[in-house]
């Protein structure tokens, strides 16, 4: 048998609502997560923000993969601008 995907919830006067423990298990959630609220048409799509921040992280590898930069070139680069930010605001090398 299907596990049902669905659930009703009731809106409150203060615009709040209860996520059923069941749905908040399934998604490996608990009470203080943060989720992202997103609106599509006319269906709030709700996600832990956690998954949108690892799909975040996975579309910033794919596109450093597609770029050709490594994170060698990444971190020399990197550490060049502190330098030269260091320098600007305090005159020396960090």
């Amino acid at each position: 048998m299907m596990e049902k995907n669905t659930s009703e919830v009731l809106l409150r006067p203060r615009r709040q609502l209860t996520l059923p423990k069941k749905i908040g298990d399934r998604l490996g959630i608990e009470p203080g997560d943060l989720l992202e609220l997103t609106v599509k048409d006319s269906t709030i799509i709700v996600r832990p923000r956690k998954i949108a921040a690892l799909e975040a992280l996975k579309e910033i590898r794919r596109a450093f993969k597609r770029s050709g930069v490594t994170e060698e070139e990444l971190q020399k680069e990197g550490r060049r601008a502190r330098q030269e930010v260091a320098r600007e605001r305090y005159g020396h090398r960090v």
